[in-house]
């Protein structure tokens, strides 16, 4: 198992009847049943990508930015626009471009060196501008926190428009116009824009006409709003669905160049090609410090240009990606060993600013912990960190600003400048933070599952039905479904053994799946094994042929009793909270105990690599009784004690090796239990 926990959602029948009354196919309504739609009525609403788009002007400032941009085009004042080095920051950045030129101004754009000025408005770039003799400066997808620029740039006298969408801190920056969806005081009905999505409202303003203006530049703001992960509800899913219609038949020489290099069908494009393909290519630019290809990519006219440039974008993403084979390699290295964090906080002197994001993002979700990793430069250093489990970011760097320099994002991925003398008290500080979140919060690995389905459902009619949520993305993810009491059948590796093919039975009928980035050593998993399979359904295409295919998530072994993922009881035994009435709930039985033993035993002599949750349920499938992660980690720390076996817990997993022992063990001389007896009595 990769996640401690599935949580499978069931459908609600009468829901179920209403959507297939309605025109939904029976796959796709109990999909959408378990998504909260109890009618073909509220399903239309949600999956609508016809919604007409809301006033521009319903976005506080923006009649001053529009009032400040149109003197400057009528007076033929040099404006710069100045972005962020990824896919969102791009294309705002050209899409607002593009679009002033064609408005007649005389506009430059700007965006800085990740490595040279870091993230958003500077000093360096603010002088720079200056000399040039820019006169209106208008950011797109950063500013909001630039407090300290924003004086700099009228002290210069340079005028400054600020367009965002991250997070506002307590004081906004002066500006003539300070435009985010997110501002305390703003009362626009759709809060999640992307940076491009708000450049594109600045345009529709100044045009006056937001459907000319969307079918000019959907593509752009499709590519920034998909790579940025903005929720696909309302708007959005306007952008998205549009953007997608007009990148297959783009006009861009750049964008058609990029997917002919990296062999994307334009015809079958969807968010997920956005999200795995091309994103990164565009993303590699700002990373390895090119960003100049990208901005050119989307601006150029010229097909051999764009061919060019789309095949040195493609050559940066593959020197991108040894580096950061590297850095993983190096920060795996330098994490404790057989303890789980609660935070990741590593720095190091020769890690590539650019790419140290992903890494953190890799980690985070390897090691189910928010995850910091620092670029040192001297006595300072940058950070680029990410999320897991519902950490806010933003709000524990607030917290916690006393010790950064300055800080900046949102709740899923953040940056911050911090003195090297400060990072021990960082790790110390955010390790608590993060230990206090997940305390109560019961398994970090959570996988939503939308509902449990019957093989008959899964014929490529049924698959192909669940198009209609489409564009899928993050909101509205693609669908997730589980197969019950399912037999592996057959068990192949491809992809020069990274992947694992499967040929399960479920019934009578026989199904594929494959499962990416995953080995049957990894996985725990052999042929016989009877499981519970959690999949996204897909419509495989080879020479022809359509037939159906599961692409795997996750795997678990089925079983008929009770198997609770909770571990809190043995949370409060570990740390010596536990309340009487706990060690009383906590204490296995004799039953228990004899079935934990004799499934371990049943091994041989094999070194035991799983999950908890995951040996809990061969336990409880074994035993045909009922059991919880928190009993059996107890039981497992009682055989311990006595010398029964060696325990080793590796992030994630346990890992287990029997000893071999002379007579019989006395569990009532184990540390543990006599501990629990006396808690219980007490």
């Amino acid at each position: 198992m990769k996640y401690g926990f599935w949580n499978v959602q069931t459908p609600e029948i009468g829901a179920v009847n209403a959507l297939v009354t309605g025109g939904y196919a029976p796959l796709s309504a109990m999909v959408l049943s378990c998504r909260g739609m109890q009618n073909a009525a509220a399903a239309n609403a949600f999956l609508s990508c016809n919604e007409s788009l809301p006033d521009p002007f319903l976005l506080r400032d923006m009649d001053k930015a529009v009032g400040r941009v149109a003197m400057a085009i009528t007076g033929g004042e040099k404006i710069a626009v100045f972005g962020d080095y990824d896919v969102d920051g791009i294309t705002a950045t050209c899409l607002l471009t593009h679009f002033l030129r064609s408005c007649g101004a005389n506009v430059v754009s700007y965006i800085p060196g990740r490595l040279e000025e870091g993230y958003g408005l500077n000093t360096i770039a603010i002088h720079q501008l200056h000399d040039e003799h820019v006169q209106l400066i208008i950011t797109v997808d950063c500013g909001i926190t630039a407090v300290a620029e924003a004086q700099l740039c009228k002290q210069l006298g340079i005028d400054l428009v600020i367009t965002d969408h991250h997070e506002c801190k307590d004081t906004l920056p002066e500006a003539i116009a300070v435009i985010n969806p997110h501002r305390p005081d703003d009362g626009y009905p759709h809060r999640n824009l992307s940076g491009v999505g708000v450049a594109f409202k600045l345009a529709c303003a100044l045009s006056g006409d937001s459907e000319a203006v969307l079918g000019a530049y959907a593509d752009m703001v499709c590519l920034g709003t998909v790579a940025d992960v903005m929720p696909l509800l309302g708007e959005n899913r306007v952008f998205v669905d549009r953007g997608l219609k007009s990148l297959r038949t783009t006009h861009r020489p750049g964008i058609a160049a990029l997917m002919a290099e990296c062999n994307c069908d334009p015809s079958t494009l969807n968010a997920s090609s956005i999200g795995f393909i091309l994103a990164p290519r565009i993303n590699a630019a700002g990373r390895i410090g090119k960003i100049e290809l990208a901005v050119q990519l989307f601006l150029t006219e010229d097909p051999q240009e764009a061919a060019f440039l789309a095949r040195g974008l493609c050559e940066l993403n593959r020197q991108r990606q040894a580096v950061e084979s590297e850095i993983f390699a190096q920060a795996v290295q330098m994490l404790p060993v057989g303890k789980q964090p609660q935070a990741i906080v590593l720095a190091n002197e020769s890690w590539h600013q650019g790419v140290v994001g992903i890494v953190a993002s890799r980690l985070a979700e390897e090691y189910c912990c928010p995850t910091f990793l620092i670029c040192l430069d001297g006595e300072h250093g940058k950070a680029s960190s990410r999320s897991y489990g519902g950490f806010n970011l933003f709000s524990s760097l607030t917290t916690l600003s006393d010790l950064l320099e300055s800080y900046g994002g949102h709740e899923l991925a953040a940056g911050f400048t911090i003195h090297r003398d400060q990072i021990d008290a960082f790790r110390v500080a955010i390790s608590r933070m993060a230990e206090e979140h997940y305390a109560d919060a019961g398994p970090r690995t959570v996988l939503d599952v939308d509902c449990a389905v019957s093989p008959e459902l899964l014929t490529i009619k049924g698959i192909d039905s669940l198009s209609v949520l489409e564009p899928c993305g993050n909101g509205c993810p693609k669908p997730v479904l589980m197969l019950e009491n399912a037999v592996i059948d057959r068990i192949s590796l491809v992809g020069n053994g990274r992947h694992t093919r499967l040929r399960l039975r479920c019934g009578r009928h026989t199904l594929g799946g494959i499962w990416f980035s995953t080995t049957p050593e990894t996985a725990s998993i052999e042929p016989g094994d009877l499981v519970d399979i959690a999949f996204q359904p897909q419509v495989n295409e080879f020479r022809g042929e359509r037939s159906v295919q599961l692409n795997v998530l996750d795997i678990r072994p089925h079983c008929n009793c009770a198997c609770d993922p909770d571990s809190t009881l043995y949370r409060h035994l570990r740390a010596d909270t536990l309340t009487p009435a706990e060690a009383a709930r906590l204490m296995p039985s004799r039953q228990v105990l004899g079935a934990v033993w004799r499934y371990l035993a049943d091994q041989g002599n094999r070194t035991i690599q799983e999950t908890p949750i995951c040996l809990c349920r061969k336990v409880v499938r074994r035993a045909g009784i009922p059991l919880d992660t928190s009993t059996l980690l107890t039981c497992l720390d009682i055989f311990s004690d006595v010398g029964l076996l060696q325990l080793q817990r590796m992030h994630k997993y346990l890992q287990i090796r029997l000893n071999t022992v002379d007579g019989k063990a006395d569990l009532q001389q184990s540390a543990t239990m006599q501990r629990l007896l006396q808690r219980k009595e007490s």
